[in-house]
């Protein structure tokens, strides 16, 4: 009998050893919910609000959309890789991942409601995945990635701060407003140029090419914040620069005023009466 035919004749197994593991993991954390919603004497699941599933050894986790007024969700100090089984758990506030072995993060833009998100002690490699994911979240104020791989990164705090906006508190550390303002001289050029230009009365580049005017579109309506001045023209620019241009050319004059001492006659010249006796003049010097 040749090699082909032995291998052939070989029973084929119902299910790999791989697919049971999974299935006993299932079924660990299926009995680990229902254990939950138990101790917590729920009836239905709309009045699950919280589950405590953290320190289980769980490498899998049973879809959790039926509770669809889960807000707090423990999986702290297990071995999951993913978060797949949350899928339609829009009003999860608060979700704790940290130590485990997560890797693939797929899925967390679909919990908008996060207030709080745990992901220290992962496996996490890639920054650009991670704020692709959280870029949507305009409720996320605490953020945790430290001991993960991507946290290696030079710039991981600053770049994790200028793509996370919202974010207050990033890895237990409070998010203050130079570490903002330094990520625009690093990651957006053209605003920081303008800020600078702007602040303080800067100077700028005031060149006017006719060839290109300058692109303005007047608003009816503005807020009340952007309102300067009753004297000030109200108009709102497509490119920056053209309002630091008008800025510069809207400065306030400055004028210098001095005696011009050439029509003053001398004291000789006023008993010889040899100039006309006319006024004194005054000379003026007005600077931008």
């Amino acid at each position: 009998m040749s090699r082909d035919q032995k291998s052939s004749s070989l029973p084929v197994l119902p299910c790999s050893r791989l697919q049971k593991k999974a299935k006993s993991s299932l079924q660990s954390s299926l009995q680990a919910v229902e254990d939950q919603v138990k101790i917590c004497g729920h009836r239905r699941d709309v009045d699950v609000f919280e589950l405590f599933l953290s320190k289980r050894e769980l490498t899998e986790v049973v879809d959790l959309s039926r509770f669809k007024n889960l807000k707090y969700l423990w999986l702290h100090h297990n071995k999951l890789h993913g978060i797949a089984f949350l899928t339609r758990n829009y009003c999860l506030t608060e979700l704790y991942l940290n130590n485990n072995a997560i890797f693939d993060i797929e899925g967390l833009h679909k919990l908008p409601s996060l207030h709080i998100l745990l992901l220290h002690h992962n496996e996490l490699t890639n920054t650009e995945v991670m704020v692709k994911e959280l870029k949507g979240m305009q409720n996320l104020k605490t953020l945790t990635l430290y001991q993960n791989p991507l946290s290696q990164y030079n710039l991981y705090r600053l770049t994790i701060i200028y793509h996370l906006p919202v974010v207050e508190l990033l890895d237990w550390k409070q998010v203050t407003e130079k570490e903002r303002r330094y990520n625009i001289t690093i990651f957006n050029h053209k605003k920081a140029h303008v800020i600078q230009s702007i602040a303080f009365g800067g100077k700028v580049d005031a060149s006017w090419n006719p060839k290109s005017p300058i692109r303005q579109k007047r608003v009816s309506r503005l807020p009340s914040d952007f309102a300067f001045g009753n004297n000030v023209n109200k108009t709102v620019f497509d490119d920056p620069e053209d309002a630091v241009l008008v800025r510069s050319m809207k400065r306030s004059l400055m004028a210098i005023t001095s005696m011009n001492w050439d029509t003053v006659p001398t004291r000789e010249e006023e008993y010889e009466e040899t100039k006309m006796m006319d006024s004194a003049q005054m000379m003026m010097l007005s600077l931008r």
